[in-house]
């Protein structure tokens, strides 16, 4: 049987009928209003490639080594080829069609969705990989199905198996063939709240289909619901610009922008909160867990789409009583028993044994849980740094390298302590509290410890609803999973750098040793992770901006030159239109990046300080096979020059300009951020500063030009209520900050939103 009905289909069906399909089946046996369809097993796919004879060359044609981009590509036009180029069986054929017949009056207009059997799975999620098509009619449907069937091979889907180490030929995919529902308005629902688990029920609504908001692509309204009284606790309004509809003419799904008197009308009354509220606990009593549920409204009638478990609720969240867990569970250092004293640089309390790194290669002596003390961190220490339980440097600030990787990966780090190498005995136990910023002797309990990378992951990937966005700094590609757990809107600023300086060598020197390829394979492996956690929100990658001092620690630097200050010196758009050589490569692995079919990649150059930089860079691109025209692409603000000649850099095409505050500020200042004995005078809020950043977002805005800070500063709420004040188009976050950012960024838009009515 080629077919079941969603009316037959339970959740032990999951073989059968994948994870869409036994959550619908599920919904629809618990007698909730689930629109009529019926899923195309995962056994017919099964029996399709088998009796067709191509499922050995299926499998075949993806065996390909995935960080090869050419292979990559060349597997997946085989899989698919061969999959739409066989013919479905005639019995099959008949069957799906008289399946369709009997939904609706048998014209009827259905979503095909994919529903592989392997989608969640403890250490990877395929969900999200293969292909949805709406508003599909009979001419279209068994061409859908296959495409289903073939997206099972996309890149995308290929690349993640192969680097998770999933063999193909385990995977099977089945298709939900469900009647569409003309949605008026649409959504998501949690039953409970999915950051904290408060029983309170969390609504996100739109105008017109659900693809909007569940991509991502309109801010919805929101509405936070007392499950208790059944009242609307906060309901906020966004101003929702476009909708996702079906075009009445040729049936196609398209956007279309709302009417001007309904972008700040409220889509739901109060009878539909009632009403989402009222499914919302049948659900969760169902499944005896919180859900995250899909929903939409067509003729006054709430439909389910989609219902899965929220995993983002740790065990006792929401229980009342409960207190912050904050501070409350750590040891507090006495002052007897502390060794040393630095910046609190990354969170959390760990203990381990002191490993003394003067030099590169102490860093094998690291393992697994000890406690890197060293001078100040490198790119090329990562490895090891991931390996610690703690970092402790003896210089450096919250904009040092330990600092930013540290809390990306999630690592307690102390930093300036100025001693600590000398300090510290190199095999004694200690425990850092990266909050404090002490060094204690001794060993924590481990019930006292805390596990930083998990608390600092956010619990939920839903983010409070702004018309800000709100985005998320990535310094190495590790990093990225963690950074997209935090539900940014996408990645505000990724750094080439750490990739380059991780291989040990200067560009110019892997490159003698190892070729051109090698040079952009290596480039288009880091990015590529980090585009593919975040596929399709944007991600924008700085092209190489290092200092001469740290390329001159690599292999090949004694060719460096020697700089006073490096800050000010031979590094960002300068260095790459100086050697081009280099930098066109760099574009080059761009190129493969959106030929590859990452077109959520916007390249970004550093350092520029007129449109003489910015036109250079322009031609390199179009050089490098990039057109200007149809890529996003822009630049950083980080010198005084380039904030007062925004305008004459907008007229050269850039479509943003972001903040690099750590740069402008000490630009500004005259003040080095590393120079310990002139850190009390850097200040990102200098009225000086804040004028630059003012000035140039309001130019931008005149001339249609995004704006956004991708510094450190942006994670400062003062910066961050400033920069909405002003129209700032984005802000980039550290990881660890972007929640709170987020919360800052909704507080500020209300009271605009509430002064511009007063």
């Amino acid at each position: 049987m080629a077919v079941v009905w969603l009316d037959d289909v339970r959740a032990d069906d999951l073989d059968l009928v994948g994870g869409k399909g036994a959550s619908l089946g599920e919904l629809t046996g618990a007698g909730l209003p689930v629109p009529p369809g019926f899923v195309v097993t995962a056994s017919t796919y099964r029996a399709f490639i088998e009796d067709a004879g191509i499922d050995d060359e299926l499998f075949a044609a993806v065996e390909v080594d995935h960080e090869d981009s050419a292979a990559l590509k060349e597997a997946h036009e085989a899989a698919h080829d061969l999959i739409m180029e066989t013919p479905m069986p005639d019995d099959v054929r008949e069957e799906i069609l008289d399946a369709y017949r009997s939904v609706g009056e048998g014209d009827a207009f259905v979503a095909v969705r994919s529903s592989a059997t392997a989608e969640d799975l403890p250490d990877a999620s395929f969900a999200g990989q293969q292909e949805t098509f709406l508003n599909v009619t009979e001419e279209d449907l068994l061409d859908r199905v296959k495409e289903c069937w073939a997206s099972l091979f996309s890149e995308r889907a290929i690349y993640y198996r192969n680097r998770k180490g999933f063999p193909h030929d385990k995977v099977d995919i089945a298709v939900v063939v469900q009647q569409m529902v003309d949605a008026e308005k649409s959504g998501v629902m949690f039953t409970r709240h999915p950051s904290t688990g408060k029983k309170e029920i969390i609504i996100e609504a739109a105008w017109g289909l659900g693809e909007a908001v569940v991509s991502g692509t309109v801010s919805p309204d929101n509405y936070v619901v007392s499950r208790e009284t059944g009242e609307v606790e906060t309901a906020t309004i966004a101003d929702k610009k476009t909708m996702c509809v079906r075009d009445e003419e040729t049936g196609e799904t398209v956007m279309r922008d709302v009417p001007n008197d309904r972008r700040h009308e409220r889509v739901l009354t109060d009878d539909e909160v009632s009403r989402l509220l009222e499914l919302g606990e049948l659900v969760e009593d169902h499944y005896e867990t919180p859900q995250d549920v899909e929903w939409a409204v067509y003729e006054g009638e709430v439909y389910m789409l989609q219902s899965r478990p929220i995993t983002t609720i740790a065990e006792g969240d929401g229980e009342e009583g409960e207190s912050d867990s904050g501070g409350s569970s750590r040891a507090t250092a006495t002052g007897d028993d502390v060794l040393i004293r630095g910046l609190g640089a990354s969170p959390g309390i760990a203990s381990g044994r002191a490993r003394i790194v003067t030099k590169l290669d102490h860093l094998d002596q690291v393992a697994e849980g000890d406690i890197i003390v060293t001078e100040m961190t490198m790119p090329d220490m990562v490895p090891a740094m991931k390996r610690a339980a703690g970092i402790v440097t003896d210089e450096g600030g919250m904009t040092s390298h330990a600092a930013i990787v540290s809390r990306e990966l999630g690592v307690p780090a102390v930093v300036g302590t100025g001693d600590g190498t000398k300090t510290l005995e190199d095999g004694e136990i200690i425990t850092i509290d990266g909050d404090k910023g002490t060094i204690r002797e001794g060993e924590e309990p481990e019930e006292k410890q805390r596990q930083p990378v998990e608390e600092a992951r956010p619990k939920t990937p839903v983010k409070p609803m702004t018309a800000t966005e709100v985005k998320v700094n990535v310094s190495i590609p590790e990093a990225g999973e963690r950074a997209a757990a935090t539900g940014a809107d996408g990645v505000g600023l990724l750094r080439i750098e750490h990739m380059v300086l991780t291989l040990g060598k200067t560009p110019e020197r892997f490159i003698e040793q190892n070729g051109e390829r090698a040079y952009v394979d290596e480039i288009v492996s880091g990015v590529r992770e980090v585009a593919e956690e975040f596929y399709p929100r944007p991600v924008r990658v700085r092209t190489l901006d290092a200092p001469t001092d740290e390329f001159r620690q690599l292999e090949g630097g004694e060719n460096e030159p020697r700089e006073h200050n490096p800050m000010l010196g031979y590094r960002g758009i300068r260095r790459g239109l100086d050697n081009p050589s280099v930098f066109r490569l760099e574009l080059q692995a761009f190129r493969r990046l959106f030929d590859m079919g990452y077109d959520n990649l916007e390249v970004m150059f550093p350092l520029v300080n007129d449109a003489e930089d910015v036109l250079r860079a322009k031609e390199h691109m179009r050089e490098a096979g990039i057109d200007p025209e149809k890529r996003e692409w822009g630049v950083m603000i980080e010198t005084p020059a380039a904030a007062l000649c925004i305008e004459e850099l907008a007229d050269a095409g850039i479509d943003f300009a972001s903040f690099g505050t750590n740069d402008l500020t000490q630009y500004t200042l005259a003040v080095d951020r590393n120079n310990e004995h002139v850190a009390d005078i850097y200040d990102e809020l200098h009225p000086a500063v804040l004028k630059l950043i003012g000035d140039t977002i309001e130019t931008c805005r005149e001339v249609g030009v995004k704006t956004s800070i991708c510094g450190q500063a942006g994670s400062k709420p003062k910066m961050v209520q400033f920069l909405v004040d002003k129209g700032v188009s984005s802000i980039s976050a550290n990881i660890d900050a972007v929640r709170d950012v987020q919360h800052e960024v909704k507080r500020v838009e209300q009271r605009l939103l509430l002064d511009s009515v007063r």
